[in-house]
């Protein structure tokens, strides 16, 4: 019997969603057993996002702050032959409880040695944060062997405003003047179900379960206009993010002021500095494609962009 551990925590479901639907093809088989693991913070994250709460949350999340969580429902010492991280991205860096399990000493005794597959449901940028994802996973010395990245249907400009909608009021949409709706389409959810097809396959045959697991499947797509926003947004978290801790705890009054400042700097540098980075790079695109290239191959890995043989 092969034995399979989901990890997850997901404000909205969405993510338990993504993850349940890889896990479908293994559930189904006699010969795997899937435990799932829903991480669970001693101090809830809301849902909706109360605003000032929201932007107050970015400073510990860009410096990699944990927060207190329940125990786990596994021991540390259980076995499993494949285990499958599902997280958020929370400003450019894996939600607050998902990078407190990962600094855990429970995911060192879990995770080391192990088969590993990280799953992400996010609006689009996500590079950054699985580079902090897989520095953990090297320090553990867990197996990374295949990383599955889902984005939003609205597209990079449309979900500037439906995914605030949708986290600050709890409803995905569409909304009013054409805003489509928020998330990763339902369609796509569903159709995640041929990673968990491929993973049964190599957990049940006679074929290793390494890193080109899912290569050929489409798992993840680098937008390479993204790639300079996501690393100077990245820099801005992490300074701004000094000054906001340099004031305090998440419950320092001298941080409300703080938030709406930066409130007000981030939509002026979403406006300005994402657009016209990304038109700098499109000028330069002739001058650079090798350099890109090589940016799009290193992360996409281990699972790859090649959609080839999408089953």
């Amino acid at each position: 019997m092969k034995r399979v551990l989901v990890i997850h925590y997901s404000q909205t479901g969405q993510l338990s969603s993504v993850a349940r639907s890889i896990a479908a093809p293994l559930e189904a088989c006699a010969d795997i057993e899937v435990v799932y693991e829903d991480l669970r913070p001693v101090n809830p994250y809301p849902f909706p996002w109360p605003f000032v709460r929201f932007i107050n949350t970015f400073p510990e999340s860009a410096h990699q702050v944990g927060c207190e969580l329940h125990p786990l429902g596994v021991d540390a010492d259980e076995d499993f032959d494949l285990i499958i991280l599902a997280y958020q991205v929370w400003f450019l860096a894996p939600s607050i409880p998902v990078e407190a399990f990962l600094q855990s000493s429970t995911a060192r005794q879990l995770l080391s040695g192990k088969s590993l597959v990280t799953v992400i449901a996010c609006r689009n940028m996500w590079l950054m944060a699985q580079e902090k994802v897989k520095a953990h996973i090297e320090r553990i010395g867990a197996n990374h062997i295949g990383n599955i990245a889902l984005t939003d249907a609205a597209g990079t400009a449309a979900s500037f405003l439906s995914t605030p909608l949708w986290v600050l009021s709890g409803n995905k949409g569409p909304f009013p003047l054409g805003i489509p709706a928020a998330g990763v389409a339902p369609g796509e959810i569903e159709r995640a179900s041929r990673f968990g097809d491929a993973l049964r396959l190599r957990l049940t045959g006679e074929h290793a379960l390494d890193a080109d697991v899912l290569q050929g499947l489409g798992a993840v797509r680098v937008n390479e206009s993204l790639i300079a926003s996501e690393t100077i947004a990245n820099r801005s978290f992490y300074i701004w993010g000094k000054l906001f801790r340099a004031a305090g705890g998440p419950d320092a009054l001298l941080r409300v002021p703080l938030v709406w400042i930066y409130a007000v700097f981030l939509v002026i540098m979403i406006l300005t500095v994402v657009p016209i980075s990304a038109m700098v790079k499109m000028l330069l695109a002739p001058f650079t494609r090798k350099r890109i290239a090589q940016q799009k191959f290193y992360f996409a890995q281990p699972s790859g962009e090649d959609r080839e043989h999408i089953l």
